[in-house]
C-alpha cells in the first residue's frame, strides 16, 4: 500500500470517528431531562463533596469530571472502584453524593462496590448506557448515556462512550456553575497560576519592581540619556525632578529624530527633547490594564507612576507576555 492510500484511509478513518462520536453527543443532548436537573439540584444542595468512581476508562473519564467540577467550585474527589474495597471507602462522608460511571453497569468491580455503598446510605448517582443495568437498578438516578456504538471497529474500546460521559461530566459542572453564581473572580482564586488568575489579580506593582528604573534630570546632557537608557536597557528614560515627580519620557526613537534632524546634540538637554505627556498607568492597577492601554496606544512600554505621580518605573510588554498575560 502506498503512502498516497495511507494516507486516504487514516482520513476517512478520522473522519468516521468524529461523525460517530459528534451522533453520540447529538443523542446525549436528546437524552438530558428532568432527571439530569433533580441530580444536579441535589449535589447543589448537599454539604458534602462529589465522590467520583468507576474501573477502566471510565476511571479516567471520572477523574477529569473531578478535576473540573473542582476548578468550577464543587468539591469533588476520585474513588477507584477497585481500590474502594481495599479501604479507599474511608474517604467517604455520610453527605457526600457517588457518581459511579460504567457503560455497562455490570462489571464485577462495580457490582461489589454497588452493594457495599447502597449499606453507606450515600445518595448514588449512576452514569451508564443501560438503563437496566445492576447499577442503573441500584441507583437513586441514573445519567443515561445512549451509545449505539464506538467509534473503532470492534465496538469494544471505549471511544463515543467516553466522549458522552466526559460531556456528561462537564453539563454537571457547568449547570452547578450556573446555580451557584461562580464568576471568573472565583475561577481565578483556583487557578492563580492559569492566564485567567493572572489577570485578575496581578497587578502592576507586582511587576515593574523587577526591572530597572532609567531615569535623568532635566538638564542631563544627551550623553548621560543615553547611557542611562543603554545600561538599564528598556529602550526609555524617565525625566524627573529632584523630587522623584515625573515630568517627561524620552525614548529610543525621540533620539533617533533628534539625529535626523541634524540638531546640534552638544547643546540639547533631556527637557529639549522630552516628551511632556508620557504614556502613564498607576502601580495600583490590574497588569491587564497595562497590556491593554498598551494595545490601545501602540506602545511597548509604560511609565509606572504612584497617586501623586511620582516616578516609581517601568513596565515593559516583555514583562507581560513573560507572565503570560498576553
Amino acid at each position: 500500500m502506498n503512502n498516497s492510500n495511507k494516507y486516504q484511509i487514516a482520513i476517512e478513518v478520522a473522519r468516521e470517528v468524529v461523525d460517530i462520536e459528534k451522533d453520540a453527543l447529538c443523542k446525549l443532548k436528546d437524552s438530558i431531562d428532568n432527571e439530569f436537573a433533580k441530580c444536579v439540584d441535589m449535589i447543589d444542595s448537599i454539604s458534602g463533596r462529589v465522590v467520583v468512581t468507576g474501573v477502566g476508562k471510565s476511571s479516567l473519564v471520572g477523574q477529569k469530571i473531578v478535576a473540573t467540577l473542582n476548578s468550577t467550585g464543587t468539591p469533588a474527589l476520585f474513588m477507584h472502584a477497585a481500590d474502594a474495597v481495599h479501604g479507599d471507602l474511608g474517604m467517604l462522608k455520610e453527605e457526600d453524593v457517588i457518581i459511579c460511571i460504567s457503560k455497562s453497569g455490570e462489571t464485577s468491580e462495580i457490582k461489589v462496590l454497588i452493594s457495599i455503598l447502597k449499606s453507606f446510605g450515600n445518595k448514588l448517582i449512576a452514569m451508564t448506557s443501560k438503563r437496566d443495568s445492576f447499577l442503573a437498578k441500584k441507583a437513586d438516578f441514573v445519567l443515561f448515556i445512549p451509545v449505539d456504538k464506538e467509534a473503532e471497529p470492534n465496538n469494544l474500546a471505549p471511544t463515543a462512550s467516553s466522549i458522552a460521559q466526559m460531556a456528561m461530566g462537564d453539563a454537571i459542572a457547568t449547570a452547578l456553575m450556573r446555580l451557584k453564581g461562580f464568576s471568573s473572580k472565583q475561577f481565578a482564586k483556583f487557578h492563580p497560576g492559569g492566564s485567567l488568575g493572572k489577570q485578575l489579580y496581578l497587578r502592576v506593582s507586582d511587576i515593574y519592581i523587577n526591572n530597572e528604573k532609567p531615569a535623568v534630570q532635566t538638564d542631563a546632557n544627551i550623553r548621560e540619556v543615553i547611557v542611562e537608557m543603554t545600561s538599564k536597557r528598556l529602550g526609555v528614560a524617565a525625566v524627573i525632578d529632584r523630587n522623584n515627580s515625573l515630568l517627561g519620557i524620552i525614548t529610543d526613537g525621540d533620539l533617533r529624530r533628534m539625529l535626523e534632524e541634524n540638531i546640534d546634540i552638544e547643546k540639547m538637554k533631556a527637557k529639549d527633547i522630552m516628551t511632556k505627556t508620557p504614556k502613564t498607568i498607576l502601580e495600583g492597577e490590574f497588569a491587564v490594564m497595562a497590556l491593554e492601554s498598551m494595545r490601545n496606544k501602540s506602545i511597548t512600554q509604560l511609565i509606572v507612576v504612584d497617586d501623586i505621580g511620582k516616578y516609581k518605573g517601568v513596565v515593559h510588554i516583555h514583562d507581560l507576555i513573560r507572565e503570560g498575560i498576553v
